[in-house]
């Protein structure tokens, strides 16, 4: 129980309405106390505020027992989904306690869970800055920093040819008259600055992101420019003149580009400022002083594309394998990349991926020469009106090398004026990525010298999208493919044989069979396309069941692989799943789209539980069992049982036990996923229910034999020298800010850890050869060491930077899971060091590695 309560005292100078107001203190009190004792924590919050308004001079001696009343009354307005009495609860706490890093946190972890991830970093970063060694909230902070401010803020600062090129831009206009000028999205405000320092007499900024504008501020100040710089939070499509800005300014400076270059807003955004921003645009053959007229910086961009092959976007947007672990994969299915184009989705969906090319896993082939796409002129208002209803240009492409059609990739060069500007291609060493279009759809991806590659490229909705993707071979017919534009089959067609023909190929195999498409992030994807991982936890699984009953089990194995051989279907296989009496129990709470409980539900008589949240990938595993002739016993959707998602372990019937539970341990970027190792913890105190959780745990839900897999993981890492990592995760001192001093406030967001890394391809020079820094225990949690020292061997002489690290996650002594493979459908992560180590071959470097909750760190001893 939280601190006890003390009796407010008397004051001095008594009277009826003072004693008045110390009895209903004082009752409201008790009344609290009370009520909390009978777990009545909504009535007992009530009365603590009353207490608090009414005797601010008490909150030190009950800010203890007030927080757990918060935090419990919070839970239970989550689990009734009462959102905003929840948030207003908050709201109160904190006018109450406004420094209160505890409160601070535990609101920003409800708003997070709520996908609040902008508010929630914020509240993240204030508990951080109250107490830099409140170890939950830096954790939390750590995980969502990238919500606050992105990391490409960090590359693109430390870009100093990009800085050097847009200073110049910005002075030549500025120079030649240009005086009055706005940057539109400023982030750091470095652009307004070079305006400044040019000679601009009017400068303004906005930028929307109130971290950012917060962060502009204080760099802004911080350069002695705040006089001249004027700051606004808003973005620009809200501005009005004179309410924000006195008059239409003369210079537009502006780097609202993405991968794809329209994907945040630039063509809109320079809409609005031509319409009323703006001055007018010199027009060909005008003379006269700039300063009275209007320009956009850039001038124009040039949109370039190439396909090619690439192992790694295959695997990640395609799903090429017929059957997974004996489970067959109907054709009926199809699935499909969240990285297309739907125009008909009521959600804005970014119709590419993005991907560093020339440090892709595998490289990449270019299968045609580099072709240019469109043209956009920045300062003709016409044409940017005219994008989004100019209809798609269509573009054949010729094929010159023999491949694999994985993805159409698009880069940019940005014009800033007629003598500066900047290229975004994957042959240049630059900051940006590129945009990938991956191929989905077809029959037969294979192309040769001698076809075209035939594209439709539109920006209906200020994306570039390319859509119609289809090739037209040597005999000029054309391959059915799909277009990503809805859930269509657009056709490229010249003769009515090849309609015909190409309306015979769509034919499914199993007439009237509906066609299903399942969309799946590309992590899900990748894991589908992941054999190891599925070949593992089928032996593994298999093991486990046999154990449990092994003749029954190879029996029932038996007969079911007999059903399936049988073209009636599931009729026979049904009958003997009713009569059987005890079936063993599987779940699964792997997050997203998975397979394991169809594959357990192969090893016969096993009832498999599936915790996937989408109604879409549920009918798809449906349509995945009955493909397979399993009774619709043999799968559940354990959500449908459980009233609260956090209760999901639970038994599976009061009297029954789970045989196997399979549990989600490692994120896709590469850490540990959050909350999974106190749940195993948990289940090895010999609870059977914890209350402040709500959740039945491991040990007493698993059967005598039963496991947890994976059983235990060892968390591997290794020392290396890597430039990249370093510029990647922290400006640079001021010179590649060209003297503008940035670097100390964008690197208050700065996180240690730097994720989704790919070890294969990241440019770093290993010192030392891989140690076991971790070992986590799933089946014996109580084996687990929050703290332990690890001696690196020096294998290289030179600056250790960074610790990158991976999982070897054993199903059991036997079978094991790498998720740095070439396989995995896990990326990696790393350690970054505030400050490179020197070392010398031969030496050693001892590792301090601590482990908090579902949290690592990773420091070098001294």
């Amino acid at each position: 129980m939280p601190n006890s309560r003390r009796r407010p005292r008397g004051g001095a100078g008594g009277g009826a309405r003072t004693a008045g107001r110390e009895e209903l203190v004082s009752r409201s009190l008790q009344s609290a106390e009370h009520c909390l004792a009978a777990q009545d924590f909504g009535t007992s919050y009530a009365h603590y505020l009353l207490v608090l308004s009414l005797a601010p001079e008490l909150k030190d001696d009950v800010k203890e027992t007030f927080q757990y009343t918060l935090f419990r009354w919070a839970e239970e307005l989550d689990a009734l989904n009462r959102i905003q009495d929840l948030l207003g609860c908050y709201e109160q706490a904190l006018e109450l306690f406004p420094d209160d890093e505890v409160i601070c946190n535990s609101m920003g972890e409800h708003l997070f869970r709520m996908g609040f991830r902008d508010e929630a970093a914020g509240y993240f970063h204030k508990a951080v800055k109250l107490n830099p060694n409140f170890s939950d909230a830096k954790e939390n902070f750590y995980r969502v920093a990238n919500w606050l401010v992105e990391r490409w803020h960090f590359i693109m600062l430390n870009d100093t040819k990009r800085n050097m090129i847009y200073n110049a831009a910005i002075q030549k206009a500025v120079y030649s008259g240009s005086k009055s000028v706005l940057d539109i999205g400023a982030g750091t405000g470095i652009l307004s600055m070079f305006a400044k320092k040019a000679g601009a007499h009017s400068v303004y900024a906005c930028e929307l992101s109130k971290t950012m504008y917060e962060l502009a501020c204080d760099v802004v100040a911080a350069n002695k420019m705040e006089a001249g710089i004027k700051l606004l939070h808003m973005k620009s499509l809200d501005i009005e003149i004179p309410k924000h800005i006195p008059e239409r300014v003369s210079l537009v400076v502006t780097e609202t580009v993405d991968a794809g270059l329209f994907g945040e807003g630039i063509v809109e955004s320079l809409i609005h400022a031509w319409e009323h921003l703006l001055l007018q645009p010199k027009t060909k053959g005008e003379d006269g002083n700039c300063e009275k007229y209007g320009k956009v910086i850039p001038a124009n961009a040039v949109l370039f594309g190439m396909a090619v092959e690439c192992a790694e976007i295959r695997r990640h947007h395609r799903v090429d394998i017929k059957d997974v672990a004996g489970v067959c994969l109907p054709t009926n299915v199809k699935f499909q990349s969240s990285a297309y184009s739907c125009l008909d989705s009521e959600e804005t969906v970014e119709p590419y991926t993005t991907e560093k090319m020339n440090r892709v896993p595998g490289g990449y082939l270019a299968l045609t020469e580099c072709f240019e796409i469109m043209t956009v002129d920045f300062n003709n208002l016409q044409e940017l009106k005219s994008l989004a209803s100019k209809k798609p240009d269509k573009i054949g492409i010729p094929v010159t090398k023999e491949g694999i059609l994985d993805a159409i990739v698009v880069w940019f060069v940005l014009h800033l004026d007629d003598e500066h500007s900047l290229s975004t291609s994957p042959s240049e060493e630059t900051c940006w990525e590129q945009a990938v279009y991956p191929v989905q759809g077809f029959a037969d991806y294979q192309i040769k010298p001698g076809d075209h590659v035939m594209i439709e490229v539109s920006c209906q909705d200020y994306y570039l999208r390319i859509q119609s993707i289809s090739v037209l071979g040597l005999e000029h017919e054309m391959d059915v493919t799909k277009s990503f534009t809805a859930n269509k089959d657009l056709i490229s067609v010249g003769h009515e044989a090849e309609l015909c023909s190409a309306l015979a190929n769509l034919q499914t195999s199993k007439p009237g069979a509906v066609e299903q498409i399942c969309v799946l992030e590309s992590t899900e994807i990748a894991l589908l396309n992941n054999i190891p991982y599925h070949e593992g936890f089928k032996m593994a699984m298999r093991k486990v069941l046999s154990s449990l009953t092994p003749e029954k089990l190879l029996q029932d194995m038996d007969i079911h692989c007999q059903n399936i051989e049988m073209s009636s279907g599931s009729g026979q296989n049904e009958n003997s799943v009713q009569t059987a009496p005890d079936p063993l129990y599987v779940l699964d709470v792997s997050e997203g789209f998975s397979v394991l409980p169809i594959i357990a539900g192969t090893f016969g008589q096993v009832k498999a539980y599936s915790s996937v949240e989408k109604d879409l990938h549920r009918i798809t595993l449906d349509l995945i069992s009955e493909a397979n002739h399993f009774p619709k016993e043999t799968l559940e959707f354990w959500l449908r049982h459980v009233e609260d998602e956090s209760a999901v372990l639970q038994r599976p019937k009061l009297d029954k036990l789970w045989s196997i539970i399979i549990l989600n341990v490692i994120e896709p970027s590469g850490l540990i996923q959050q909350e999974i190792m106190e749940k195993a913890a948990i289940s090895s105190m010999g609870r059977h229910w914890e209350s402040n959780l709500g959740l039945w745990h491991g040990r007493c839900l698993l059967q005598s034999g039963g496991k947890i897999f994976p059983q235990y993981v060892l968390m591997l890492g290794l020392l290396v020298e890597s430039q990249t990592l370093v510029e990647e995760s922290a400006v640079q001192g001021t010179e590649c800010t060209l003297g503008l001093n940035i670097a100390p406030f964008i690197n208050q967001f700065q996180v240690p850890i730097r994720v989704f890394l790919d070890l294969s391809s990241l440019p770093c020079i290993p010192l030392s050869k891989p140690v076991e820094l971790l070992r986590l225990d799933l089946m014996t949690p109580y084996l687990n060491t929050s703290n332990r020292e690890v001696k690196v061997h020096i294998c290289k002489s030179g600056q250790v930077t960074a610790i990158p690290f991976w999982y070897h996650m054993y199903l059991d002594e036997e079978i094991r899971l790498d998720t740095s493979s070439e396989a995995s459908h896990w990326k990696q992560a790393a350690v970054v060091l505030d400050n490179p180590i020197q070392v010398k071959m031969g030496e050693e470097l001892v590792l301090n590695v601590q482990h908090h909750k579902s949290n690592v760190s990773i420091t070098v001893k001294q």
